[in-house]
């Protein structure tokens, strides 16, 4: 597949997927959110491919939504003006929805600028590492549109309600140092070691076994489930967890004292 607006690559387990319009700070318009999510189905195609890091090209991870990108999602006339949900409701909240049930484990490196819809595409991340110069934003309010993407969503789970209201509300910039402190994010590092920071972490997560896509599918699912659901939920994931041949592995290594060595099966 060839792309204009982000860029590709498969190697040791890891799919890397890389937003690549650096002049507009990797604006996530409709012609690149098309792309994004035709190499995410690609990466889940991908049987060798164990976990996926998503980051930004240039200075910025993602500057937000740019609907000029190719026009409104929907052209349905409505006597009440323009609507701005539109693309939303078929192109953005189906994306991030995706992400949420991916495989496999996601890794965001997170450099410059995430704002907007591009702040949601960060959190989506299982592990968040940002760079010292990242800095998170949701800026809704100086258009006077609301936070989407799923962040009035994300954000009081993630830090609680009163620093989501104060991002949301007040708009102002998040530095990564005070994302890391607020829980925000997983690591924060210095600008030249992010794509390595990023990189080991999704070796780690490369080389784990199956049951990782089981563990991020049970932590997103928690932030709804009820109690006893929950602990059912856990029950029948073990169940299949268990007969994996990873499990097999990881236990012969247990009782063999060495390193398990983990197939993704």
């Amino acid at each position: 597949m060839v792309y204009s607006k982000i860029k590709t690559s498969v190697g040791a387990g890891i799919g890397v997927i890389t937003l690549s319009d650096p002049s507009t700070l990797n604006a996530a318009g409709l012609d690149l959110m098309d792309e994004l999510g035709q190499a995410f189905e690609a990466m889940k195609a991908d049987a060798s491919v164990r976990c996926v890091v998503l980051t930004g090209e240039g200075r910025g991870f993602c500057s937000g939504a740019n609907l000029s990108g190719r026009g409104p999602a929907a052209e349905t006339p409505d006597p009440e003006g323009p609507d701005a949900g539109a693309a939303l409701e078929t192109v953005y909240n189906p994306f991030v929805t995706s992400l949420r049930e991916f495989p496999v484990p996601i890794v965001t490196a997170v450099n410059g600028v995430a704002a907007g819809v591009g702040c949601s595409l960060a959190l989506m991340g299982d592990i968040i590492v940002a760079a010292e110069s990242a800095y998170f934003l949701q800026a809704f309010r100086r258009i006077g549109l609301v936070p989407d993407g799923g962040s009035t969503y994300l954000l009081p789970r993630l830090i609680g309600k009163a620093r989501a209201m104060e991002m949301a509300l007040l708009g102002d910039k998040v530095p990564a140092k005070t994302a890391l402190e607020w829980g925000l994010v997983n690591r924060c590092v210095a600008d030249d070691q992010l794509m390595p920071t990023a990189m080991e972490l999704a070796k780690t997560l490369a080389t784990g076994p199956k049951a990782l896509g089981a563990i991020r599918k049970l932590v997103w699912e928690s932030l709804d489930e009820e109690w006893a659901a929950q602990l059912h939920s856990e029950r029948v994931a073990q169940k299949s967890a268990g007969r994996t041949e990873d499990s097999r592995e990881g236990i012969l290594a247990f009782l063999q004292k060495r390193p398990a060595e983990f197939k993704g099966r």
